[in-house]
Parts: C-alpha cells; sequence; structure tokens
C-alpha cells in the first residue's frame, strides 16, 4: 500500500470514528464524512437543527499535501496528531497546517 492511501485510510478511519462517537447527542444533527479522495481534503461535518438553531460546522479538516498529513481544522479538544502517531504517521509527515508558518517550526512537526 502506498504512503497516500495509507494516509488516506487513517483519516478516514479517525473520522469515521469520532462521527460515530458523536452520534446521538442531538438526533436532529447528523454527522457526516467527507472523504475526496482525489483532491485528498477529508472532513467531519455536523449538519442540522438544534431547536429553532440550524447547525453547521466542521469538526475537523485533514489535507494530504505532498504526501504529508496536514491538520486543517480541529474543532475539538482531541489530540489528533497522538492517534495519527499511534497509527504509524512519524511526525514529520504531520504538519499543523491550523499553526501560522512562523510557529510551526516550535512544533516538533513537519512545517510544510
Amino acid at each position: 500500500m502506498g504512503k497516500v492511501k495509507k494516509y488516506q485510510d487513517i483519516i478516514i478511519s479517525f473520522l469515521k470514528e469520532q462521527a460515530k462517537s458523536t452520534s446521538g447527542i442531538d438526533s436532529n444533527v447528523r454527522n457526516e464524512v467527507i472523504a475526496d479522495t482525489k483532491s485528498n481534503n477529508f472532513q467531519l461535518l455536523h449538519v442540522g437543527w438544534k431547536g429553532a438553531h440550524y447547525q453547521f460546522f466542521i469538526s475537523f479538516h485533514f489535507s494530504i499535501i505532498n504526501e504529508k498529513i496536514w491538520l486543517q481544522w480541529n474543532r475539538t479538544e482531541h489530540e489528533v496528531v497522538n492517534y495519527l502517531m499511534e497509527k504509524g504517521v512519524p511526525k514529520e509527515d504531520i504538519v499543523l497546517g491550523l499553526k501560522p508558518p512562523y510557529v510551526r517550526k516550535h512544533t516538533g512537526f513537519a512545517v510544510a
């Protein structure tokens, strides 16, 4: 299995686990895993109604760019990078895209 395919599988598995673990919290809000393996973008969305308020937000967004996993968005308290490393992704293949470029060199993860 190629590196990109392996990373796609890891990300999709993570998002499905997160979607399952948060399903049922509100029966009117559904979780949707969006996996575009051609453009290498992956998201977990929450969509629906909570009372009179429409809910639409992204919990996670990942990209795979130049064979590295970019964490573009994390709207949770979950330590996603720990999960990625437990699944065999080395630190040098994880980019904290949600951090400014000048900060990334201090994170211990890939810069780009």
